[in-house]
């Protein structure tokens, strides 16, 4: 691939210092070769033409939505909102309509959408399958989460059956930027058998594991006291009065993977969190479906150095899935945080969190790491320690989108 040398106001490498070059160059082909003034890569590089952006322009890392479901893009607003048991017993009434309205070109206009918003890789959570031939002909990084569910003892052996066909058919069609991953729904829907054989396939083959975990109050006091809003619904529909597992004895299961991440955790205690940071495990926020769904909202200021990533979840629990508008919204949601500080700490989960959430060597304008980049251009630049809450409240539009050095916008 022809090398190319592009030059902006201000490119974000988005390391962990949050490294802003101002006049900044980017030299790559399908990797990142070098990144660093504009003056001091034109002297490097002396026979070589550098592509100006323009007044106000940035250059960053492409956008990872770490934690999408694509399998209800057909929602508006058929579910009920505002209590996440009450959604939870809509998705089950109205989940067949909802997937028959799913076509293939409503899943590639999705997918499209999302690429030309800047976002340049995903992680694609798959319960039935029927996403697979879109996120296979997709320009975007498809991390590919076959999710295994199903507490239902009796049950095991078919769900398991259908886990595996799913699986390797994924693995059929594994590529650069189609890499097939394992899913575990969550700790209180998921039967321990099947988390133990599926843990058993993805660290044999190093695969990217995720899972739900902590999402709500129903969720917690299930868990841990085998009561609360989940307790008639598990009479009920699956006649289990006791909970299959713990938090704890959930999160021990998932020891010795090296690319894992769980989602939500909204009610994860202490020993909870300490438990996912010493699995050296990314934690992924999705705050609009925490909104949506009457959830507590992530204590960021909790986490204590565990890797952050963020994520949109589907259309059954959000009204977008574009990773800018997720930012903002989030952005507006912590209140609590120093605005400067969030504005950095967000988009670092958007790129450099995204990447180790997904196990990929992105998310950095670093040496050797993929070429994903995007550029766009700001209305006021402003000083450069404001420029993260500029381009956070701004509405962003690419001028260029490479995914390994390859302009999917400009073709």
């Amino acid at each position: 691939m022809k090398k190319k040398y592009i030059c902006a106001d201000w490119v974000l490498v988005c390391d962990d210092e949050f490294t802003i070059v101002e006049n900044g160059a980017i030299v790559f082909d399908d990797k990142i070769i070098d990144v660093d003034s504009c003056l001091k890569l034109k002297t490097k590089y002396p026979n070589c033409t550098f592509e100006y952006l323009g007044k106000n322009s940035v250059l960053m890392p492409g956008l990872i939505n770490a934690h999408v479901h694509l399998e209800f893009s057909a929602n508006k607003t058929t579910l009920v909102y505002g209590n996440f048991v009450q959604w939870l017993f809509s998705v089950i009434k109205h989940r067949e309509e909802l997937v028959n309205k799913v076509s293939k070109e409503l899943l590639d206009q999705k997918l499209d959408d999302m690429l030309q918003s800047g976002v340049t890789t995903i992680g694609a959570i798959s319960s039935y399958g029927f996403e697979l031939e879109s996120c296979i002909s997709t320009a975007l990084n498809v991390v590919y989460f076959n999710e295994i569910l199903g507490s239902k003892a009796d049950m095991v052996d078919t769900l398991f059956a259908d886990f595996q066909q799913r699986l390797d058919i994924s693995l059929s069609y594994k590529k650069d930027n189609f890499i097939p991953a394992i899913a575990i729904h969550s700790a209180y829907s998921t039967h321990p058998f099947l988390i133990r054989e599926v843990l058993k396939i993805a660290k044999k083959h190093n695969m990217p594991v995720s899972a739900h975990f902590m999402e709500s109050q129903a969720e917690n006091d299930w868990l841990n006291y085998s009561k609360g809003e989940f307790e008639q619904f598990f009479q009920d529909m699956l006649g289990q009065s006791v909970a299959l597992t713990t938090p704890i004895d959930f999160l021990k299961q998932f020891e010795g993977l090296d690319k894992l991440s769980f989602t939500h955790c909204t009610k994860a205690n202490k020993q909870e969190l300490q438990q996912i940071k010493n699995l050296n495990a990314t934690i992924i926020h999705c705050p609009n479906s925490n909104r949506l769904l009457n959830n507590d909202r992530l204590n960021l200021n909790f986490l204590d150095d565990i890797a952050l990533s963020i994520g949109t979840d589907g259309l059954s629990s959000n009204y977008t899935l574009k990773i800018f508008d997720e930012i903002k919204d989030g952005f507006f949601m912590h209140y609590d945080i120093d605005t400067k500080q969030l504005a950095k700490k967000l988009l670092l989960s958007a790129t450099n969190g995204g990447a180790k959430a997904l196990g990929l060597q992105k998310g950095i304008l670093k040496k050797d790491y993929d070429a994903d980049i995007i550029s766009f251009k700001i209305d006021d630049s402003g000083v450069i320690d404001s420029l993260p809450v500029a381009i956070i409240l701004q509405d962003t539009k690419p001028t260029h989108i490479f995914i390994k050095g390859k302009d999917e916008i400009n073709k």
